[in-house]
Formats: structure tokens, C-alpha cells, sequence
């Protein structure tokens, strides 16, 4: 420990003891033992601490779409929903199992290119049908050749099924229109110093969703 030369352990001459001096807020998270493990929402800031990494702050992770079998590295938009306080989405705090809203694009990209299907576009019925005639037009041989050499492999390994179910959803044409889908952190932002997760879907999408809403 060493020699303390500080005097607000001492007594006064009467046998009384001083008052505890009033610590700011800056004091009192650096005395918390889990001050420094509450990351939060923002420019990705990381401290290094006896072999653990402290996320003070990050703004993407890489989460897992289960039902397509893919991850991608997308951006933390809004902290919409935590169990424990609603202080901690007030203050957009990212800790385990805390539903955050993710940007939907990449995986847009990616249902694009594997099954020909843009997710953002809303169905407008004869007028869609058109558009995307003369989009077919546009589109060369080569593009045309690869979509239905695309298209004979799904059809052998049985992901026109799978492509079915998936489309059936009405969470996701609605999450996807607008951008943005709901996911769950399953990391520990304080200990690893990564916000990764998965997307929300089926039952748990709408029991969070219900939650997040109250």
C-alpha cells in the first residue's frame, strides 16, 4: 500500500472524524468495479485491462441471420429494448441480450444476389410486374446465364423451399422496407470488446418486438 499522506482519515483534535468528501460522477464510475464494462453506443473505443478488452464504445458487430445461414458486419443503429432498465436504453448502454436495431442492407445484398429478390422494394402488383419485366430486359446474356445457373443449384439442393418459407414472412418484408432489423447482442461487450449477435426471428422477434413497444 505505501504511506497514505492524504489527512481524511484522521480524526479532529475533539475524537470527531471528517465528513467524506462529495465524489463526481467521473469518481464514482472510476470506483465501480463494472463502471468501465458498460459500453454504449458510438465511435468504436476499446481499453485493454489484465487480459480483458472494455468496449467504451462501439457501432458494429457482426450478427448472424440464422434461417439463411449467414453473418455480416453491419452497424448498430438504436438500443430499442433491455430487460434489466430502461435507463440503460435511455443511455443506449450495450450489454448481453440487449435488442438493438442493426442496418438491414448487407443482408439485403446478399438475398439479392442469391435469390434474385430485392427485400426493399414494395409490391405494387401490375405496375411491380412491369417494372421488373424491363428490368429483366436491361440485364445481359452473361447476368442471365449465371441467374439460371444460380437457379438450377437451388433447385438441386432444395433452397427454392427454403426461399418459399422465407419470403412468407411479413416481418421481414415490413423490418427490411424500412431498413432496419431488430437483433440480439449474445457477446459481452465488456469482457471481449465485440457486440456481435444474431438476428431476431419467428417467436422471439415478436415477443421482443411486443416488449420493446410498452
Amino acid at each position: 500500500m505505501g504511506i497514505g499522506r492524504d489527512s481524511r482519515h484522521k480524526h479532529y483534535k475533539t475524537g470527531g472524524r471528517s465528513k467524506a468528501r462529495p465524489r463526481s460522477r467521473g469518481e464514482a464510475a472510476m470506483l465501480d468495479p463494472r463502471g468501465w464494462a458498460y459500453g454504449k453506443l458510438g465511435v468504436k473505443r476499446i481499453r485493454s485491462v489484465r487480459g480483458k478488452y472494455r468496449a467504451l464504445r462501439l457501432d458494429a458487430g457482426n450478427y448472424a441471420w440464422g434461417s439463411e445461414n449467414v453473418a455480416k458486419k453491419v452497424r448498430i443503429l438504436d438500443v430499442v429494448y433491455n430487460a434489466t432498465s430502461n435507463e440503460l436504453v435511455r443511455t443506449k448502454t450495450l450489454l448481453k441480450n440487449t435488442v438493438v436495431q442493426i442496418d438491414a442492407h448487407p443482408f439485403m445484398q446478399f438475398y439479392l444476389k442469391k435469390y434474385g429478390q430485392d427485400l426493399g422494394k414494395k409490391k405494387k402488383g401490375a405496375a411491380a410486374g412491369d417494372k421488373t419485366e424491363k428490368d429483366e430486359a436491361k440485364v445481359s446474356r452473361h447476368v442471365l446465364f449465371k441467374q439460371k445457373a444460380r437457379a438450377s443449384r437451388r433447385a438441386r439442393a432444395g433452397e427454392e423451399k427454403a426461399k418459399s418459407a422465407a419470403g412468407s414472412s411479413a416481418w421481414r418484408s415490413e423490418q427490411f422496407q424500412s431498413g432496419r432489423l431488430l437483433a440480439c447482442i449474445a457477446s459481452r461487450p465488456g469482457q471481449c470488446g465485440r457486440a456481435d449477435g444474431y438476428v431476431l426471428e419467428g417467436e422471439a422477434q415478436t415477443k421482443r418486438r411486443g416488449r420493446s413497444k410498452t
